[in-house]
């Protein structure tokens, strides 16, 4: 599989994994040292992100690209960005929207790909 293909497959792995907040696949892709800004500005690290999986405090219904997303291959890393269409609840406050993620993904030896960072920021349209 070349590189962008793995980082398709990497990133239908996350969406999958997002919506059945399998923690142990999730675990699997993101850095030790991941840093997450949300939607609001908060920076999260991976134990923040996993544990709002782990908890049921955040739960994701909906999780559609509204276009393809960009890919842009640097080397042994890939920069992302996609537009998403997303619904769920967080601490059982239903919420959805469009967002725009951008994600950093860095290769380790052996083809694993990590998210390194990511932000999301509320898409709004005049």
């Amino acid at each position: 599989m070349d590189d962008r293909a793995q980082i398709e497959h990497a990133e239908g792995r996350l969406r999958a994994s997002m919506l059945a907040s399998d923690v142990a696949t999730l675990d699997a892709l993101l850095s030790p040292d991941l840093i997450f800004t949300n939607q609001v500005g908060v920076r999260l690290d991976k134990g923040d992100d996993l544990g709002a999986h782990q908890s049921g405090l955040l739960r994701i219904e909906q999780l559609d690209p509204i276009e393809p997303p960009l890919i842009r291959l640097l080397g042994d890393s890939a920069v992302v960005c996609v537009t998403v269409q997303l619904s769920g609840s967080y601490d059982a406050q239903p919420f959805s929207g469009t967002f725009a993620y951008t994600r950093c993904w860095h290769r380790l030896p052996g083809d694993q790909w990590r998210i390194e960072a990511a932000h999301c920021s509320p898409v709004v349209r005049p």
